[in-house]
C-alpha cells in the first residue's frame, strides 16, 4: 500500500494474524509503559485475527486507518500506527497512536512510517487535523511528533489509564496547512 525506504505499510490482512501478535508477544515488556492494561485474551491469535477483520472493515469505511509496518520481506512487524476516531466534516480529524518494535527503536523508522502515514492521510484521506497526545515522561515520543510538525495544544491531567495508572498527556495536533 505505502513503500518506505525501509518498509512496506500496508492495512495488515487477517491471514497474516501470527505476524502481529509476534509483534506484540515479543515487544510487551518494552509496550506495557506506555498501553492500557491488556486482558486474557490479547496475545491470542484469535484476538489479532478480529482486529483484523475489523480494521479491514474500518479502512473500508474510513473510520480507522489501522497501518502495520512490516519489513520488505514482509516477514516482520516493525511498527504500527493507528489513526483512529476518524471525525468528517466539519471537523475532519482523528487522533494518532502508535508504536515500533524494541529493536528498532532509536533508528528513525518510526518518523519515516509515521510520515509516510500521516502524508496519506493528509493527502488521501483528506483531514484537517491529527491528533497525538503523550505521557510527558516519554520523551522519545515528543521528539518524533515534534520532528513531524505536531505543535503543542496543552495538557491534559489523568488523560488516560495507561499501565493501570491514570497518566497526564501533552496534547498535539498537526495541521493540514
Amino acid at each position: 500500500m505505502i513503500q518506505t525506504k525501509r518498509t512496506i505499510i500496508e492495512i495488515l490482512p487477517v491471514q497474516d494474524a501470527s505476524l502481529l501478535l509476534d509483534y506484540y508477544v515479543e515487544n510487551q515488556a518494552h509496550l506495557a509503559p506506555w498501553e492500557p492494561i491488556r486482558g486474557e485474551d490479547y496475545l491470542t491469535l484469535e484476538n489479532w485475527r478480529n482486529v483484523l477483520q475489523k480494521a479491514t472493515e474500518d479502512f473500508e469505511s474510513g473510520k480507522e486507518y489501522r497501518f502495520v509496518a512490516l519489513t520488505p520481506d514482509r516477514q516482520e512487524v516493525i511498527a504500527v500506527c493507528n489513526f483512529t476516531g476518524v471525525v468528517p466534516m466539519p471537523f475532519q480529524a482523528c487522533f494518532l497512536g502508535y508504536s515500533i518494535s524494541k529493536k528498532y527503536e532509536g533508528q528513525g523508522v518510526m518518523t519515516e512510517v509515521l510520515s509516510a502515514t500521516i502524508d496519506y492521510m493528509l493527502t488521501e484521506v483528506g483531514l484537517n487535523r491529527i491528533m497525538a497526545n503523550y505521557i510527558p515522561r516519554n520523551e522519545r515520543s515528543g521528539r518524533v511528533l515534534e520532528k513531524l510538525g505536531f505543535e503543542r495544544e496543552g495538557y491534559a491531567r489523568r488523560y488516560l489509564n495507561i499501565a493501570g495508572v491514570w497518566e497526564d498527556h501533552v496534547l498535539t495536533a498537526k495541521i493540514n496547512d
